[in-house]
């Protein structure tokens, strides 16, 4: 595989599909040779916009095509753990979009799929794989503001979304935590790793999903982390972090920064900016590249999306799931991160903020 591109199968074609194949095919060493859906029709549909060869209508067939080496997984949140682990079954390499999983059990069963057969398998976490983002990571590892103490981040979309919409139904892992909140809280796991202590508050939908959620994250060395997200406002979308010695703000789009302001004690104020030779700020290639990297190094896990990292992140999106009360369909009541089974009422009739466990 060094010597050759990486041949890409993509698997679902709606929104998040497309973006990424959009920026795959402006990859050199990159190759999109199949496409998969629920429907022909849609594949097909696929395929002749970005000019792929094969279109399959069911999923099997993407997962037995010999000539993919890595599917990219883009289905919606609560089909993640059966279209991954059906391509790890068959010996595929995957990235799979975020949240990885609907639950940390789902996530669990996926790595140790991906592990027993010795295929490659990482989380769509493109965040981590920014390389203003890696700056950042490098200087606060690096004890440029001392050590961390409070994180704060938000993320928020002004909707409305109506009942009808993915993002308010239970069946597709709807809510703001798992589609947006996702980043605050892996944005939190990359500098100070799993807390040791989750509180949350949320407001649900007459559906049963959170409309908005606020977590407080607690960890051992006495740091905290206080995040948001929203289906029902927009947010400045920002971030800081602050340290013994300094602290560190990114502007709008954490996720994707255009820049970030160093502060530190005595010091005037610097200001990092994204390189133009990256590419567009808004961009899925720097986790491809990386995908690619591991695969033609022989790994079967990247060092910037680690695993074990991404099953922190959906222990902590499970304990705030617990806290404030929302059960997706089949789901068990009991967190698997704190053993208590919540007392709150999984068939809300109306919007309500609901108080913690």
């Amino acid at each position: 595989m060094a010597e050759q591109r990486v041949r890409w199968g993509i698997l679902a074609t709606g929104g998040m599909a497309a973006t990424f194949t959009a920026d795959l095919v402006d990859l050199p060493d990159a190759e999109v040779v199949a496409v998969a859906s629920r429907t022909e029709a849609s594949a097909k549909a696929f395929a002749e916009r970005f000019g792929i060869p094969r279109a399959y209508g069911d999923w099997e067939s993407l997962a037995r095509d010999e000539d993919v080496d890595v599917v990219y997984v883009a289905t919606p949140h609560a089909s993640h753990r059966a279209a991954a682990g059906l391509c790890l079954t068959a010996g595929r390499n995957v990235l799979c979009e975020k949240p990885f999983t609907l639950n940390v059990r789902e996530a669990e069963e996926l790595v140790a799929l991906a592990r027993e057969r010795g295929v490659f398998l990482m989380e769509a976490m493109w965040m981590y794989c920014n390389p203003l983002v890696r700056r950042l990571k490098a200087l606060v590892d690096d004890g440029a503001i001392g050590e961390v103490r409070t994180l704060q981040a938000d993320f928020g979309l002004a909707g409305p979304f109506p009942p009808a919409h993915r993002l308010r139904d239970p069946a597709q892992g709807g809510g703001a935590l798992l589609d947006l909140g996702v980043y605050p809280v892996s944005f939190a796991q990359l500098l100070l790793g799993e807390p040791a202590e989750v509180t949350a508050r949320a407001v649900l939908s007459p559906e049963g999903v959170d409309l908005q959620t606020g977590a407080l994250l607690s960890y051992d060395g006495g740091a905290l982390a206080s995040l948001h997200c929203s289906i029902t406002g927009g947010t400045p979308n920002t971030a800081s972090v602050t340290g013994s010695e300094g602290r560190i703000d990114i502007p709008g789009g954490f996720f994707a920064p255009e820049r970030f302001v160093l502060h530190r004690d005595g010091r005037d104020p610097e200001e990092f900016t994204a390189d133009p030779a990256d590419g567009p700020r808004v961009s899925l290639r720097h986790e491809a590249r990386e995908v690619m990297r591991a695969l033609r190094a022989g790994e079967t896990e990247s060092p910037l999306v680690p695993l074990d990292g991404t099953l922190a992140v959906m222990r902590t999106l499970d304990a705030i799931r617990d806290r404030v009360g929302v059960r997706y369909p089949g789901e068990h009541t009991t967190a698997h991160t704190t053993g208590q089974t919540a007392d709150h009422p999984t068939d809300p009739s109306a919007p309500r903020e609901v108080t913690p466990a």
